[in-house]
Parts: structure tokens; C-alpha cells; sequence
């Protein structure tokens, strides 16, 4: 299978720093953009398989949609407050791609308010009106989505290596983690997981240890549960 995370013809790099490699973050971002490719990919028919006017189930998806709006819209927002002004000015080598990243985010912050009135409207009725809306701005998303997460990663991450700290880089994740509520860090995690089932391991092991204890002990159990009801008939990913 051809590596998701490669350039296209006529895209180039950035030049890459020397030195030493300072953080994980290629590996650590994969696991991250793949978590969002696998929920919007499947967003739009979440939404078009819903039955006309069954708001219980219209509910229950959109509020699926709207977790991962919310933790997309974190994840960029702790991009561009911790992350892209430091490549600027440690690698300016890079700060026409830097330049792309800052675009492509102000694209999908566009994007993601065009859909946020049909998502309400829609998880409240489920009218069929606003489903059909909804389901192509998501699918207008994702093809800005798809762009946008591999680029992120074959280009601007390879640099983010040589000159942001291991501190630094945690510190970009911790921003993004907090803001998730806490009852839904588990269920989060198990999306991450199944996204990733090869490389969501190494993840996994460094988590701290009282998260992986209640993973197992209580998080793949919420996981799977909202899985099934997501998509009833297919098989449960093993996280």
C-alpha cells in the first residue's frame, strides 16, 4: 500500500536544518492526522445513513462530528499560537511553508463555521435539508483536510524536528489534550488507536502509566460501545 504520507508531483520541501533530531515529531503527528482523516472520512455518511426526522440518532452522531471539530479546531489552535512562529524565526528556510500551514488552517477555521449552523440545526431535527448540506460541507472539508494533514507532515514536521525540544513539543501536545473533557480523553484515545493500529502503539507504551491503566480497565470498553453504535455491522478495530 502507498505510503498516505508522501509528496505529490511539483511539491517541494523545505530545506532541512542540521543537527540532531530534537523530537518525535513525525511518528507522534501521523498518529494525530490519521485520527482526523478516519472520522471525517466517515463523516458524511454517518450523516446521508441517517433516517429523515430521527433526531435521537441525528443527536448522537453530530455530537460525534462536533467532538472532532472541537479537537481539530484545538489542535491548529495550538499550532499557530506554539508552533509556527518559532519555525519562522529558528528555520526561516521554511517560513514559505509556514506560510501554506497559516493558509490552509484559515481554510478549514472558513470551513468548519460554514458547517457549524447545519450541524446544529440538523442534530436537533434531522431534517434532510440540512443533512444533505451538511454531509458535502464535510465532504468539501475533507478534501481540504487531505491536502493539508500530508503536507503538514512530509514538509514542515521533518524541520519542527531539528528545532523544536522534546519540552516544546509536549508542551504543543498538552494544549490540545487539555482541552478535550476528561470523560472523553478514553474514547478519544481509542479513535487514535484504531486510526493507527500499527503505529499508535509506540504512542500508547509512553503514555503515562495511570492513562493506559484506565484504558484498559475502562476506555476501550467506552470506546467499542460507541463504535457499535456508530456503525452497526462493522467489525470493532482491537485498540
Amino acid at each position: 500500500m502507498t505510503d498516505f504520507y508522501r509528496a505529490a508531483p511539483g511539491e517541494t520541501s523545505p530545506p532541512i536544518p542540521d543537527g540532531p533530531q530534537l523530537c518525535n515529531g513525525t511518528a507522534d503527528m501521523r498518529v494525530v492526522h490519521n485520527a482526523f482523516l478516519y472520522g471525517y472520512t466517515d463523516a458524511p455518511a454517518l450523516i446521508r445513513s441517517t433516517t429523515a426526522w430521527d433526531s435521537r440518532r441525528s443527536e448522537f452522531v453530530g455530537h460525534y462530528i462536533a467532538e472532532i471539530d472541537a479537537t481539530l479546531h484545538t489542535h491548529h489552535e495550538s499550532e499557530d499560537e506554539l508552533l509556527w512562529d518559532r519555525l519562522e524565526q529558528r528555520a526561516p528556510g521554511c517560513a514559505l511553508h509556514v506560510g501554506q500551514m497559516r493558509a490552509h488552517h484559515a481554510e478549514v477555521s472558513r470551513l468548519l463555521a460554514k458547517a457549524a449552523p447545519l450541524l446544529t440545526a440538523w442534530r436537533a431535527s434531522a431534517d434532510p435539508k440540512y443533512g444533505a448540506e451538511l454531509a458535502d460541507a464535510y465532504e468539501e472539508l475533507l478534501s481540504v483536510l487531505k491536502v493539508h494533514l500530508r503536507r503538514e507532515v512530509v514538509e514542515v514536521v521533518p524541520v519542527a524536528e531539528k528545532v523544536i525540544t522534546a519540552e516544546e513539543w509536549k508542551h504543543l501536545g498538552d494544549h490540545s489534550m487539555d482541552a478535550i473533557p476528561k470523560s472523553r480523553l478514553l474514547v478519544q484515545l481509542g479513535m487514535m488507536l484504531a486510526a493507527s493500529p500499527g503505529e499508535s502503539r509506540q504512542m500508547f507504551d509512553e503514555l503515562p502509566m495511570p492513562i493506559r491503566f484506565m484504558y484498559r480497565l475502562v476506555g476501550r470498553r467506552q470506546f467499542e460501545r460507541q463504535f457499535r453504535e456508530l456503525f452497526p455491522g462493522r467489525p470493532v478495530p482491537q485498540t
